[in-house]
């Protein structure tokens, strides 16, 4: 039973969501730059104090109990709320920690620019990144585990405020000497027959590229005979003459660099995606998130 004067301590709350995101003592300490000893005692004091079970460890995993997914979202927002007012101190609202969420197909290409951008803007912001698929960081937004996504949309997720950034088309990869290598007028039509290499399932691009050929009722052959984690992996695969895949315009100068493919683009209008960010309608940091989709799209200029 909880003992109604207890009140955490912020450390307790940190040491209680590092645990719920990371599923592993060791991670988490490491991340909150405390011993894992350290740690254990504060989530051990919080449980105590709460008189209920957060975490349920065992030699193998580390789960959350249904307690810990209960409360998770609200120990999240007391500790938003209070990087929050450490924040106002300084002058910049948009400081403390932030956890984006970002897609693999974009992170590679944003985070170069974007990064040093971040640093400059908001010397406050201590960034964390998180890489991965569409359902994990959607999740990671339910849960409280993450603050924003950059993803594609919509999400059709419930709970969520979207803030749309850019659009971009999808470039056909062909191998060199390709006989659609260079055009820019092709039809849906052209990818009839040819082996469509696509990204392993859970990629929202390779959704994306499936559900431009049904809507298009373009016919690739072998599609999905070849899969892989990355998208360096699929053009490498282009270049060795296994088949075609469609990338991004994004990705386009980073995952041709080597010389060794050609693109071709579609006639209008050519399929594409929009990315933007995603954050929880029950947040305070509306008002951040704007701020961190401006200085995304400052890094974008001249995209829709």
């Amino acid at each position: 039973m909880t003992d109604q004067t207890y009140q955490p301590t912020l450390s307790q709350l940190r040491a209680f969501v590092a645990v719920a995101e990371y599923r592993h003592f060791g991670t988490a300490a490491a991340r909150l730059s405390v011993s894992q000893p350290t740690l254990s005692q504060a989530l051990a004091a919080l449980e105590h104090g709460l008189g209920l079970q957060l975490i349920e460890r065992s030699t193998r995993r580390v789960l959350v109990t249904a307690a810990g997914m209960r409360l998770l979202p609200q120990a999240t927002a007391t500790l938003e709320a209070a990087d929050r007012f450490v924040a106002s101190a300084t002058g910049d609202s948009l400081g403390g920690t932030l956890r984006i969420g970002i897609i693999p197909t974009v992170a590679p290409y944003v985070l170069p620019d974007l990064l040093p951008e971040l640093r400059k803007e908001l010397p406050a912001l201590n960034l964390q990144v998180v890489e991965d698929q569409t359902a994990r960081l959607l999740e990671g937004l339910r849960t409280g585990v993450l603050d924003v996504a950059l993803l594609a949309l919509p999400t059709e997720a419930p709970g969520l405020v979207e803030i749309p950034l850019y659009t971009e088309e999808f470039v056909l990869v062909t191998p060199r000497g390709h006989e659609l290598a260079g055009r820019t007028d092709i039809a849906p039509a052209a990818l009839d027959a040819l082996p469509l290499l696509l990204l392993d399932e859970g990629h929202c691009l390779r959704d994306q590229t499936l559900e431009f050929c049904r809507s298009a009722d373009a016919h690739p052959g072998a599609v999905g005979d070849t899969r892989a984690a990355s998208l360096a992996t699929v053009v490498q695969c282009v270049a060795g003459g296994l088949g075609v895949t469609l990338i991004p315009e994004m990705a386009v100068a980073a995952e041709t660099a080597r010389g060794t493919l050609e693109t071709a683009h579609f006639a209008a209008p050519a399929p594409g995606r929009t990315i933007g960010l995603a954050f929880r309608a029950s947040t305070a940091r509306a008002d951040d998130y704007e701020r961190l989709a401006q200085i995304i799209r400052s890094q974008r200029p001249g995209v829709n």
